[in-house]
């Protein structure tokens, strides 16, 4: 069996490897990718098990902190509830006007992001915020004589 390589196929044919950063491999890709190298590993030199336990246990460790980042982030929005915000406003391309507003709900997305409502204004990104007031910091301005 012969090698390619790669490397000097492209400096020949004059075209650029173009890397996107955001290609990443989900737990069903690597699932894929698992259950396909041990269909077409040569049988007469299995994979080593040792080798194959630490592949799933990095699976595995990947999977709980994926789990665990997307229940950060779910705690996170759901924190904001009731709290005074100031975020780039969406509608503004340049991400130069700034808006402020209490948020009043969250809703999760069909692709499990998640979503605000501030002052009346659903599809907020809690990435556009760039500043949360504590609800007793509002609450005492409203109270002052």
């Amino acid at each position: 069996m012969s090698a390619i390589n790669a490397t000097s196929n492209v400096a020949a044919s004059g075209s650029t490897n173009v890397q996107n950063e955001k290609a990443m491999l989900d737990k069903d890709g690597f699932l894929k990718l698992l259950v396909a190298q041990m269909t077409q590993q040569d049988p007469s030199s299995p994979m080593d098990a040792a080798q194959q336990t630490q592949q799933m246990a990095s699976f595995t460790m990947v999977e709980q902190i994926t789990n665990m980042a997307a229940d950060n982030a779910k705690t996170a929005a759901i924190g904001m509830i009731g709290h005074e915000v100031t975020y780039a406003d969406p509608a503004d391309k340049t991400q130069q006007t700034l808006v402020t507003g209490k948020v009043d709900s969250v809703s999760m997305a069909k692709d499990g992001t998640y979503t605000l409502t501030i002052a009346g204004i659903a599809g907020i990104k809690p990435e556009s915020i760039i500043k949360v007031a504590s609800p007793a910091a509002n609450s005492e301005g409203a109270d002052a004589p």
